[in-house]
């Protein structure tokens, strides 16, 4: 799959955000997690999602990531910022200085704040038509259940329809390929990207729904890229065995090891120096973690030996 150009396609995988020992922002194992990334056969990477923890870095911080990530990169691959804030004003400065800096495009949440906070439709939509505004870059609306937020198949259509920068959909809730199928029904062309989330664990049923493209974790993209690549020419059978193959890590990230497993698996391959979250995130169990390591070593994956 190719991503030079729109419609970006393929794997999109989330760059952890990588932290000392003393919780600074670790940069120079950051540069190396890019790198190693794009090694490992990206068509384009996502920084600053909920897998990179974007919720416990400062807003300096943000743009200090946001930059390294634009300039490491240096165009080789499509970056995605997501630029997430409750503020359509916040959201939309957020979005700007990406777009500045070098943001291939833009991932939102809808806005929201807990259990009270809830924002009805019409605000919402204004929330995105504002963004659009703002932007000559597409904006990806991330649908996923950390918000809390519903939204219906109907009225993503509709801004995909009527807003005009509105274009990729990250569909990240339970029954993700039937929302897909719908969303993609309802909005004709105007849905550039339906996309799946949620570290590949429905991949195949997303991709049978018309996902074309995937933002996973980032710690083996090359064993999730050949399962797109299979699909994409056609072969289902291929891309049915590559799955087999990879899914038990892909199971172990998503229901076990969580936003942590691509960081212990980059530190056990000496990518990066430490793999801890920010305080007050706990470490993964040590069990929790050599599992996951036993099942990675089986599959031989690139993260493990990159930097031998």
């Amino acid at each position: 799959m190719t991503s030079s150009a729109r419609p970006y396609r393929g794997i999109f995988p989330v760059v952890p955000t990588t932290f000392t020992e003393s919780g600074e922002l670790d940069i120079a194992s950051y540069k190396r997690a890019l790198e190693f990334m794009i090694d490992a056969g990206v068509d384009g990477l996502a920084i600053l999602a909920n897998f990179s923890e974007q919720f416990s870095v400062s807003d300096d911080e943000r743009q200090v990531l946001t930059r390294t990530a634009l300039e490491h990169v240096a165009g080789r691959v499509p970056v995605i910022v997501t630029t997430s804030h409750y503020a359509t004003g916040i959201c939309v400065e957020r979005s700007r200085l990406a777009a500045e800096m070098g943001a291939a495009m833009v991932m939102v949440m809808p806005p929201y704040h807990g259990a009270t906070f809830r924002v009805p439709e019409a605000r919402m939509f204004e929330f995105f038509q504002r963004l659009s505004d703002a932007l000559d870059i597409p904006i990806m609306i991330q649908d996923a259940p950390a918000s809390g937020v519903a939204l219906s198949p109907e009225f993503l259509a509709r801004m995909a329809r009527e807003i005009a920068h509105v274009a990729y959909f990250k569909i990240e809730t339970a029954g993700a390929a039937n929302k897909l199928r719908e969303l993609i029904r309802l909005g004709g062309d105007a849905v550039e990207g339906p996309w799946d989330g949620e570290e590949g664990i429905t991949l195949l049923a997303d991709l049978e729904a018309g996902a074309t493209g995937a933002m996973t974790g980032g710690g083996f993209p090359d064993g999730i890229r050949p399962i797109l690549e299979a699909f994409r020419q056609g072969n289902r059978d291929e891309a049915f065995r590559v799955y087999q193959r990879w899914l038990p890590l892909i199971n172990h990230e998503n229901r076990q090891a969580g936003l942590l497993a691509a960081k212990a698996l980059m530190k056990e391959g000496g990518i990066i120096s430490c793999e801890a979250g920010r305080h007050p995130m706990p470490p993964m169990h040590p069990a929790t973690r050599q599992q996951l390591i036993e099942i990675a070593r089986r599959l031989d994956p690139l993260v493990l030996r990159w930097n031998a």
